[in-house]
């Protein structure tokens, strides 16, 4: 934890009897990380329940509280905070909207990778035999995911690692295990099932 909650023999902080302005005093001017604490401690279960009404994921929802908390070590120093909770309630759901647009961004731009890896993928597979402009390419990706599905798992997987994740023959050969000579046999099968199973006779 990057807050320390240490108690000084010396100068006890009395959580139950400080307000949160006062917490907030104390801390920007002595800059005790001990007074900071005591708010984390209080606002914690309340941060984390508006994290995981957004997140909806334990570990998220986790992983933000201490991104907040540890925003808030810095913001509450340049900011004049007059009411803490509902400012604390802003900043938390301010945060976790951040967080929906980044994994939005990120999901889309995973699932134009993985289109754009297909349409690669297909191009490379069928060759000559590519489909005209006014074929339904989406229909012809549909059907290639169900060929892949049909082929033999030994097949399947080589023509996944070389094609989608983008391995080279040795690489593909030290994940699976199999010889060189194998791997290149599988590849070679495997296109040549699939374009018996998509391509028109």
């Amino acid at each position: 934890m990057l807050i320390s909650l240490r108690k000084s023999k010396n100068r006890e902080v009395a959580s139950d009897k400080l307000t949160d302005a006062q917490l907030i005093d104390a801390y920007v001017s002595e800059g005790n990380t001990d007074y900071f604490g005591l708010l984390f401690e209080r606002y914690t279960h309340l941060v984390f329940g508006v994290c995981m009404k957004y997140l909806k994921n334990t570990h998220d929802a986790e992983d933000a509280v201490l991104g907040i908390f540890e925003k808030l070590l810095t913001d509450l120093k340049k900011h004049e905070v007059l009411d803490f909770k509902n400012w604390l309630y802003r900043v938390t759901k301010n945060h976790c909207l951040m967080i929906l647009r980044k994994r939005k961004v990120k999901d889309k731009a995973e699932g134009e990778i993985m289109r754009d890896k297909q349409q690669e993928f297909m191009e490379i597979v069928f060759d000559e035999h590519l489909p005209n402009e006014d074929m339904d390419v989406e229909g012809i990706l549909i059907s290639l995911r169900g060929a892949m599905n049909e082929l033999r798992e030994e097949q399947r997987t080589c023509i996944e690692l070389m094609y989608l994740e983008k391995k080279t023959y040795q690489e593909v050969s030290h994940l699976t295990g199999y010889s060189l000579k194998q791997v290149k046999s599988y590849i070679q099968n495997g296109k040549r099932n699939l374009k018996n199973m998509i391509i028109p006779k």
